[in-house]
């Protein structure tokens, strides 16, 4: 099957050996998506609340680059360093979903890239949209 790669410059490029996004047949997998400044690539500021959000921003990003919205999800994976943070993603999740919500798995980890406290990335269905 082929594939084709996802990027844009409105979401973080990537900090090791993987692409943003791939797309295979009717499928989109996105990359875990840190709360980093796609301009700066530095972390931003304000605490968990503003990391959820550029999470979503920057999946946001990359959906639009595959032609699609987030309403294109199907399964979400999250992953979070401290699980007290579980409520704001809830309801962060919903300024940006809407139901039907995508399947969801919300996991607690030890440790993230460049010290953030959360990451996600997405399975998408390229033939769903808005």
């Amino acid at each position: 099957m082929k594939h084709r790669v996802i990027e844009t410059q409105q979401a973080p490029q990537a900090i090791g050996t993987y692409s943003q996004g791939i797309a295979a047949g009717d499928v989109l997998y996105l990359s875990g998506q840190i709360p980093l400044d796609p301009m700066t690539m530095e972390l931003v500021p304000g605490g968990i609340d503003a990391e959820i959000r550029q999470v979503f921003r920057n999946l946001t990003s990359l959906a639009e680059a595959a032609g699609v919205s987030l309403s294109a999800v199907v399964k979400l994976n999250v992953y979070l360093t401290d699980l007290a943070h579980f409520a704001a993603v809830n309801t962060i999740m919903a300024e940006y979903f809407t139901p039907p919500y995508p399947a969801r798995a919300v996991i607690g980890v030890a440790a993230l890239p460049r010290g953030v406290q959360i990451e996600a990335d997405a399975i998408l269905a390229l033939g769903k949209s808005d």
